[in-house]
């Protein structure tokens, strides 16, 4: 088949199974998933947070959030702390050990994002980029 045949979508799901892949390798290192890298970033990037706004953040239900978080705390990443606000609510936010480890994550994956895009000229990156925003848009 030369490409051809393949539908747009087909050809998508295939870009994107490729970069979760290339994404699942850059992640080795740290044992850690996906989801917990993530999750982890969306801390990183916002402060701390209660698990339910993590979970909007991710756009997961809280459970599922709960058990990121869990998988996090056991590794030492991330710590509960009470909400100073209202005592009753706790909030999750990165240990120390969890922002030096977000930091190398967040440059392990730049660099593997470089090395995947980087086959496309400047303006393709940008048509790219631009049609992405589009798509997640609507």
């Amino acid at each position: 088949m030369d490409g051809s045949d393949e539908s747009l979508a087909e050809t998508f799901w295939a870009v994107t199974r490729r970069l979760r892949h290339q994404t699942k390798r850059a992640l080795e290192p740290w044992e850690i998933s996906p989801g917990q890298a993530r999750a982890l970033g969306v801390l990183m990037r916002h402060g701390a947070l209660r698990p339910g706004a993590l979970a909007e953040h991710l756009r997961i239900a809280p459970r599922s959030a709960t058990e990121v978080i869990d998988g996090l705390q056991e590794r030492g990443l991330v710590e509960r702390r009470p909400d100073p606000a209202d005592r009753r609510a706790t909030l999750v936010a990165p240990t120390a050990e969890g922002q030096r480890v977000g930091a190398a994550i967040r440059q392990a994956r730049a660099t593997e994002a470089e090395r995947f895009f980087g086959v496309l000229s400047p303006g393709d990156r940008a048509e790219l980029a631009r049609i992405l925003r589009r798509l997640r848009e609507d």
